[in-house]
């Protein structure tokens, strides 16, 4: 295979020649034992709508939902319409409802777990509290009656509008009464939204996490669980040993997942993540060798990956996805390199050179030929030489 020329950080390019096989991963297996886990799926936009980077998304939704079959596919969880899915970045509620509706349509057909978000991203900040509870109410009707998980993101407009912790216990009390089943409690970092520091009443992330805990203990039986998205290991563990028996702790940590997931001695975290997008087939097959009880061949194949995660996750963090898209159209599952809101540009080329080297390395692309190809025709467009 012939060399390409990458772009580096701090000016100049460098040879590199991309492998010629893909892993060898297995296609498929048995469903996943010892560990539930989710992906945060990406949206594949439409390339040929007239739109502007400012109006409502236009989605490919056979790209899309194919996508989401690729994940369960090989026993993945699909969480839908999180911020991996632009939700906020480019997916307004009008998309991610419609989103919510056809990927629980096809869940159903295909067998597939799925989990979807809710939030109040159809209100405009600032909101008062009642119309944030009326919010949350209105999109946790719309996933029950599609018959998904809920999981309750945490709400730019209620960041904005709480006063005090009691607002969180109240109008997380009230969501929870509200619920048929038990729902994924999500707590979205500032590195990923900026509008959501001071969540749970502090920016003291031990005083929020008490108003956390106090939210879980008051309603144990809603709780199926807890995503944790701080990038903070220490600061998971701790918090997971402290959750109410049968309460689940989903890592969202993208920098510390492998060992989070394998767990001590005091137990382990289960997954939802956005890098188990585009690491979705050797993520399943880690966790397979999880269930036999081998936790070294487990770490032996994610360990390496997370040098891939730390660079598409790395700040400002929330632009993460362009990365995440850009994998998933080398691997591909779709057909081009462009994104809703016109967020395909939120990255600068040398990180996505170094994302696309690294996920090279690890075999990541199917067919390394095609991934090679198109980078070449992304590199041609910025200039660089052949």
């Amino acid at each position: 295979m012939t060399t390409l020329l990458l772009p580096v950080a701090g000016g100049g390019t460098r040879a590199y020649t991309p492998r010629a096989e893909p892993a060898r991963l297995t296609a498929g297996g048995p469903p996943l034992t010892s560990r539930t886990v989710f992906s945060a799926a990406h949206v594949v936009a439409d390339p040929f709508a007239d739109v502007s980077p400012d109006g409502p998304a236009a989605v490919d939704w056979d790209a899309t939902l194919a996508f989401r079959r690729h994940l369960w596919s090989h026993g993945l969880g699909v969480a839908e319409a999180m911020d991996t899915a632009q939700r906020g970045m480019g997916l307004d509620w009008q998309g991610a409802a419609e989103l919510i509706r056809r990927s629980a349509g096809e869940a159903k057909a295909a067998g597939g777990r799925i989990a979807c978000g809710v939030g109040t991203d159809q209100l405009t900040v600032p909101a008062t509290l009642p119309q944030v509870v009326r919010a949350y109410e209105e999109q946790l009707a719309l996933v029950e009656e599609a018959g998904a998980q809920v999981i309750l993101m945490a709400s730019r407009a209620l960041a904005a509008a709480a006063a005090s912790p009691d607002d969180y216990l109240e109008t997380y009390g009230h969501l929870l009464r509200q619920a048929s089943e038990p729902v994924i409690l999500h707590w979205l970092g500032p590195m990923f939204d900026p509008a959501l520091e001071g969540y749970w009443g502090s920016a003291d992330l031990d005083a929020a996490t008490e108003t956390f805990l106090a939210v879980i203990a008051a309603h144990p039986d809603k709780v199926d669980g807890i995503k944790v998205s701080l990038l903070d290991a220490g600061r998971e563990v701790a918090l997971r040993r402290r959750l109410p028996r049968g309460v689940r702790c989903y890592t969202g940590d993208d920098f510390h997942y492998p060992e989070l997931i394998a767990g001590d001695d005091h137990g382990f975290s289960h997954a939802l993540l956005g890098i188990f997008d585009p690491l979705g087939p050797l993520a399943a097959e880690a966790v397979r060798m999880l269930d036999t009880g081998d936790v070294t061949a487990f770490r032996g194949l994610l360990d390496p990956t997370v040098e891939l995660s730390r660079h598409l996750f790395q700040a400002p963090t929330r632009y993460y996805k362009t990365g995440v898209v850009l994998l998933a159209w080398l691997a591909g599952h779709q057909t081009h390199f462009s994104m809703v809101g016109g967020l395909q540009s939120a990255r600068s080329l040398p990180h996505l050179a170094r994302a696309y080297e690294l996920a090279d390395g690890l075999g990541l692309f199917p067919d390394p030929s095609l991934a090679a190809a198109r980078m070449r025709a992304l590199l041609t467009v910025h200039g660089v030489p052949r």
